[in-house]
C-alpha cells in the first residue's frame, strides 16, 4: 500500500493504490452578504497524476470549477499549499475567514 503525504483537514480515505483527500471551506457573514463556499479534492488518476480539483462560488449558486492535473509530486504540493495560504488570507481580502466544514 502506497500512503502520499498530502495533509488534509478533511477526510482521508486509504486505497489500494491511491490517497483521496477532500477539504471543504465556508465563508459567511450574513450581516456583510458574504456566503462563499470552497471545495478541494486530491485524487490520483489511472496513470499515476496526481489530478486536483477546486470548486468554488457563493453558497446556493452553481459557482466555478477547475481541475488540475500534476506528475511531478513536489509541483501539486506547491499548488495545494498555495490554495490553502489563499484561504487562510480570506480575512484580510474579504473580512471574514473560511472556516472547515465537515
Amino acid at each position: 500500500m502506497r500512503w502520499t503525504a498530502f495533509p488534509c483537514v478533511g477526510t482521508i480515505v486509504r486505497m489500494t493504490e491511491e490517497l483521496e483527500c477532500r477539504e471543504h471551506w465556508q465563508a459567511i457573514d450574513q450581516a456583510r452578504n458574504v456566503a462563499r463556499d470552497y471545495r478541494l479534492t486530491v485524487s490520483r488518476d489511472l496513470f499515476d497524476w496526481i489530478i486536483v480539483e477546486r470548486e468554488w462560488g457563493r453558497i446556493g449558486s452553481r459557482g466555478q470549477s477547475a481541475r488540475d492535473s500534476f506528475a511531478n509530486d513536489d509541483v501539486a504540493r506547491r499548488f495545494v499549499r498555495g490554495v490553502r495560504r489563499r484561504r487562510a488570507s480570506a480575512r484580510n481580502r474579504i473580512g471574514v475567514a473560511y472556516r472547515s466544514v465537515t
